[in-house]
């Protein structure tokens, strides 16, 4: 019997993606076609259904999302913002050196910590939020 721990992380959290994405496309064939989607009213009863196999994920590879690295975020007043001026710094909640989040449309999916990658500024992951904690997530919105 293997163990899921025995396979690389990538391997793991790319099957348990696909596997989120064939869910979440059963869940649309199985409630009419996608009616409920198109009204802004998903079904999600907190049960996994198994995945039917005929699902193709590689009809939704190539959707672009919005990425996003949030540094940290405040909240100041409208007279604050009028203010500011070149030069003028703003105070974030985040520590300097804490792992900075990752967003996909505006879901957390990651943390990691700055680079620097020929001249340009990038990112690299330290944690993945696994897939099981991304549904708990958007199930409390």
């Amino acid at each position: 019997m293997t163990n899921e721990n025995d396979k690389p992380s990538e391997t793991v959290d790319d099957e348990a993606l696909a596997d989120d994405w064939a869910q979440a496309l059963q869940e649309q064939t199985s409630s009419g076609g996608g009616d409920d989607f198109a009204k802004g009213a998903p079904h999600f009863d907190g049960e996994t259904p198994a995945p039917t196999g005929n699902n193709d994920i590689s009809m939704v590879l190539d959707i672009p999302v919005q990425l996003s690295v949030e540094l940290g975020r405040t909240k100041v007043p409208i007279k604050y913002i009028l203010q500011l001026a070149q030069g003028s710094i703003v105070e974030l909640d985040a520590l300097a050196g804490e792992p900075m989040d990752v967003l996909v449309n505006g879901y957390l999916i990651a943390q990691g910590e700055v680079v620097v990658v020929n001249e340009k500024f990038g990112i690299r992951l330290t944690d993945i939020v696994t897939p099981s904690e991304r549904l708990r997530r958007l199930s409390r919105h």
